[in-house]
């Protein structure tokens, strides 16, 4: 395991899986619990003494892990769910990619998921991105988007794109983040060469609630970071659909807040996002 990553782990209310997954984890790691109510934190303290845990008081979503990336000390951090962990070596060998390639700031891993192992959705459509390759990164697509899960970053670039935000919380909180790293200057890109295991939680909202969630966060990071056609043809689209609807009730309470960090992305990082899109 590289001692130049530090991984994040961010828990609430899980203390099986943290179980089953922190002992699957190498050193360093830094526990940030998102106001749990079960033992979690007192069982960790006592059968892992040497783990860092930052205990916050009320459940912040996915911003938990900026809590992390401060109190890291090593140049790179991995992100890790209480219900997955890194293969061996994995972290290693992204360590190795950032300290090859200084304006790596993102190295989206692989994710596979469940007891068989099948690839994640989501990474198979970042192996699939059609954007533009670096010479010097050639042999790796340039991506936009990440898995939190199977994301390996540099600290400065993550602190310098303002880490996760609280208006999208948690839910596809990684794409208004990926955006702003790239507008930041720094390159992003998916790799099979660093893997991740996800066993999904069976504490985990419904289906249909998540969805909403997802449908809400998508339009919420829209309004941060898009052009108002894009924002309106999105907010068309999830009319037609029961989660859509659900989502964009949801983004009519948080709009204020998405609406205050407006900053819309230069038109060569909106092009490569139609692209994705």
């Amino acid at each position: 395991m590289s001692g130049k990553v530090t991984t994040i782990v961010m828990t609430r209310d899980r203390r099986a899986e943290l179980e089953w997954s922190l002992p699957r984890h190498g050193d360093p790691v830094i526990l940030v619990d998102n106001g749990s109510l079960d033992d979690t934190v007192a069982w960790t303290r006592q059968h892992y003494p040497e783990i860092r845990i930052i205990r916050l008081s009320k459940n912040q979503g996915a911003v938990a892990r900026n809590h992390g990336v401060r109190a890291a000390t090593t140049p790179y951090v991995a992100f890790a769910d209480d219900d997955s962990y890194w293969e061996d070596g994995a972290l290693a060998r992204a360590a190795e990619l950032l300290d090859l390639h200084p304006r790596l700031g993102v190295v989206a891993g692989r994710v596979l998921v469940g007891e068989d192992g099948a690839l994640d959705p989501r990474c198979a459509a970042l192996a699939a991105s059609p954007l533009p390759r670096t010479e010097e990164l050639a042999t790796m697509p340039s991506v936009l988007d990440f898995v939190a899960c199977g994301a390996v970053m540099r600290r400065e670039a993550f602190q310098q794109a303002g880490g996760f935000d609280p208006v999208v919380r948690f839910g596809g909180e990684e794409e208004r983040l990926a955006l702003d790293i790239a507008a930041a200057g720094w390159e992003l890109v998916y790799t099979d060469y660093v893997t991740a295991h996800h066993r999904p939680s069976l504490r985990r909202p419904r289906p249909i609630r998540r969805e909403a969630l997802e449908q809400r966060n998508e339009l919420l990071t829209a309004v941060m970071r898009r052009p108002w056609p894009v924002v309106a043809s999105l907010a068309g689209e999830k009319l037609r659909g029961r989660a859509g609807r659900r989502g964009l009730v949801g983004a009519a309470f948080r709009m204020p807040r998405a609406l205050a960090h407006r900053h819309v992305v230069e038109p060569a990082r909106e092009q490569g996002r139609t692209d994705l899109d």
